[in-house]
C-alpha cells in the first residue's frame, strides 16, 4: 500500500509539471522570450518542485591586507635574560659600637657621599676623647719639662725617652678617641640610592658581622648580569664569543621598547661554569634619570654582524602547526596559496624567514582563520597608521 502512494505522488508531480511545460511552451513566443530566459523558468521550476538542488550561493572576495616581501640583510641578533645591579652596592657599616639613636635619610631617595645617614649615642665617645685629650695635654706637658732637664743632666737619657714615648702615645690615643666620635655620626661612602634600614633606631649596634646598617646602590652607570649557553653561544658566526664578535648590545624593557642609552660589554667570563654550562657576561648602561632599578629582570639584545638575504613578515601572519610553518600567499590570480616556510627568530615584532619566500611574494597577514586554498581574496596594502580605517566587510565575505 505504501508503495502504490509513493508512485501515485510521483505520477502526480510528473503530470504537473508536463501540465506546466505545454502551458509555458504555448504561452511564450519564440521572438518574446529568448532561450535563455525558458531554460532559467524550467531551471526555476525544477528547483520548486524538488527535483533539483538550488546552486550553492557565490560569496564576494574576501578583502586582506597583503605585504610585499624583498630580501634584505639585517643585523644578527641573539636576545637573552638579564638582571640589572649596581654598579656599585655599598655596604654600610657602623665603625663603632653603642645605640643607634636617629635615622637621618628616607629609604629609597637619592644620597650623596658623605651625606649622614645614621646617628650613634655619642657620649660615651665624648667622654672617651675629654680623657684622652687629657692625658695627651700632660704628657706634652712632661715632655716638656724633660727636654728643659736633660741638658742640665737632671734626668737621665732613658727618662727622657720613656716621656717622649708616653707623649706619643697619648697623642695617638686622642686622634683614635675624635675618630671613634666622628664614626658616630654613619655617612654614606657613596654617592646613590639608599636601600632599606637594616636596624631600627634604639637597637644596640655592635662591631662585626651585626654592624650592617643599610646599603646604597649606584645605578649609574648600571650594570646588566647574564650568561650565554653553549648552544647560544655556537649560533653566533663563527661559533665564537669574544668581543670582536659582538658588535653592540641594547637592553629591552619589559614592554617590549629598546632603552635609549647606548651600552657596552664591560665583563667577559674566560670559563665556562661547570654547573650551568654557561659562560657569564656583563653589559653596562647609563642610568642617570634612574629608569633602571637594581634588580630589574630585562631582556639583553646582542649584535653580532649581518645575516643576508632574509625576509621579515610579522608574527601574525606566521601559522604554526605539527604539519610545520607556513604563509598564505595571494597568487597572481588573487587566490590564496599556502606556502612552507622556515623559520628564524624574531627580529623585534616580526619572524626571521630563512627559505620558502620569493622576492615579490604578497603574503597575507589579517584574516588568516579565515582562508582556505583556492580560495578568492581581494588584496589591498597596508594601510598607513593615521589612514582612516577600511569599510566593513559585507555580511557574505564574513
Amino acid at each position: 500500500m505504501f508503495t502504490n502512494n509513493k508512485k501515485s505522488a510521483s505520477g502526480k508531480k510528473l503530470l504537473a509539471l508536463t501540465a506546466i511545460f505545454l502551458m509555458l511552451a504555448s504561452c511564450s513566443a519564440p521572438e518574446a522570450s529568448p532561450e535563455g530566459a525558458q531554460t532559467s523558468l524550467w531551471q526555476g521550476l525544477l528547483i520548486r518542485v524538488g527535483l533539483k538542488s538550488p546552486p550553492p550561493p557565490s560569496f564576494p572576495p574576501l578583502p586582506v591586507t597583503v605585504l610585499e616581501v624583498a630580501p634584505r640583510d639585517i643585523p644578527y641578533t641573539l636576545e637573552v635574560m638579564a638582571q640589572t645591579e649596581g654598579a656599585k652596592e655599598a655596604q654600610v657599616r657602623a665603625r663603632v659600637g653603642g645605640i643607634l639613636t636617629r635615622q637621618l635619610y628616607v629609604e629609597g631617595e637619592p644620597v650623596k657621599a658623605g651625606q649622614p645617614l645614621f646617628q650613634i649615642d655619642r657620649a660615651p665617645y665624648e667622654i672617651a676623647l675629654a680623657e684622652a685629650r687629657a692625658r695627651a695635654e700632660q704628657t706634652a706637658r712632661e715632655r716638656g719639662r724633660m727636654a728643659q732637664l736633660l741638658p742640665l743632666q737632671g734626668v737621665s737619657k732613658k727618662e727622657f725617652d720613656d716621656a717622649e714615648s708616653a707623649d706619643k702615645l697619648a697623642q695617638a690615643a686622642l686622634k683614635q678617641a675624635e675618630l671613634n666620635l666622628s664614626w658616630t655620626t654613619v655617612a654614606a661612602p657613596v654617592s646613590g640610592i639608599s636601600g632599606r634600614a637594616d636596624k631600627s633606631v634604639g637597637n644596640l649596634i655592635t662591631v662585626g658581622t651585626d654592624s650592617l646598617l643599610t646599603t646604597v646602590y649606584q645605578n649609574d652607570p648600571i650594570w646588566a648580569r647574564f650568561s650565554l649557553a653553549e648552544n647560544e653561544i655556537a649560533r653566533l658566526p663563527g661559533g665564537k664569543l669574544t668581543t670582536r664578535t659582538l658588535t653592540g648590545v641594547e637592553l629591552i624593557l619589559p614592554d617590549g621598547s629598546a632603552y635609549p642609552g647606548k651600552g657596552k660589554l664591560n665583563f667577559l667570563a674566560s670559563s665556562i661554569d661547570t654547573v650551568l654550562g654557561t659562560r657569564q657576561l656583563r653589559a653596562e648602561f647609563p642610568n642617570a634619570e634612574d629608569v633602571l632599578l637594581p634588580g630589574q629582570f630585562a631582556r639583553v639584545r646582542l649584535f653580532a654582524g649581518e645575516r643576508k638575504g632574509v625576509y621579515l613578515v610579522p608574527q601574525t601572519a606566521v601559522i604554526q602547526s605539527v604539519q610545520g610553518d607556513m604563509l598564505m600567499i595571494a597568487d597572481a590570480e588573487n587566490k590564496v596559496a599556502p606556502r612552507p616556510v622556515q623559520l628564524g627568530d624574531w627580529f623585534g615584532k616580526d619572524w626571521i624567514i630563512l627559505s620558502g619566500l620569493n622576492s615579490g611574494d604578497r603574503v597575507i597577514v589579517d584574516n588568516i582563520l579565515k582562508l582556505r586554498p583556492g580560495m578568492p581574496v581581494a588584496p589591498h596594502a597596508p594601510q598607513a597608521p593615521n589612514a582612516p580605517a577600511q569599510s566593513a566587510q559585507p555580511a557574505a565575505a564574513r
